[in-house]
């Protein structure tokens, strides 16, 4: 009834920007990517399956009106749900009370560093709409050097909110070929593993 499901005037959208995060060891050039097991008793969409980490709606930190302009950005909506989903931090950073200061955070201000001077890639590999539900994903690689990545993350958090942080994974093809053909995982992930490994995203 709705048409194309690829095409965006044809229904509105919500979408959700998933990224395959990625560490890679610059000594050995060996890499390791993270995965979230979404818990069934904690979730309501994509339940009991695994994702990619971070994944999240594309949308304000918090209900206050300065959030919505302040807030409009693809790369600092990723770092709130890279904190969130790896770190186990609030999701609004107290920006109900003022704007989040994302250049006097030291998390976030690490991050964007680490683009200008390439300790951290970050890849759009496209945009996917799920054959089922048709969520719809705007599909992100971020490759972070092993350096940089400790010291952002220091100790990955095992759970959150929403489920399980399974410990590292080989970015390897017979992990990927396992978890795409074997596992039950969203499209999204899916999608993001296949693409990364074809197109050498570390």
């Amino acid at each position: 009834m709705i048409g194309d499901p690829w095409d965006p005037t044809r229904r509105p959208i919500n979408i959700a920007i998933s990224t395959l995060t990625i560490r890679r060891d610059e000594a050995t050039g060996e890499a390791t990517f993270y995965l979230h097991w979404r818990d069934p008793a904690k979730v309501a969409h994509a339940a009991g399956l695994y994702q990619v980490v971070p994944s999240g709606i594309f949308q304000p930190s918090a209900d206050a009106t300065w959030n919505e302009q302040h807030d409009f950005s693809l790369w600092r909506n990723l770092v709130r749900e890279l904190a969130e989903e790896l770190l186990g931090d609030s999701e609004d950073h107290g920006s109900n009370t003022a704007p989040i200061e994302y250049d006097a955070w030291p998390f976030a201000a690490r991050l964007t560093a680490g683009l200008d001077n390439g300790s951290v890639r970050a890849h759009c590999v496209g945009l996917g709409v799920d054959p089922l539900t048709y969520a719809t994903d705007l599909l992100t690689v971020l490759s972070i050097d092993s350096t940089t990545f400790d010291d952002l993350f220091g100790q990955v958090v095992t759970g959150n909110a929403e489920g399980r942080v399974l410990a590292p994974q080989p970015f390897t093809a017979e992990t990927i070929h396992d978890f795409i053909h074997h596992k039950p995982i969203q499209a999204a992930g899916a999608a993001l593993l296949h693409q990364a490994w074809t197109h050498h995203l570390t």
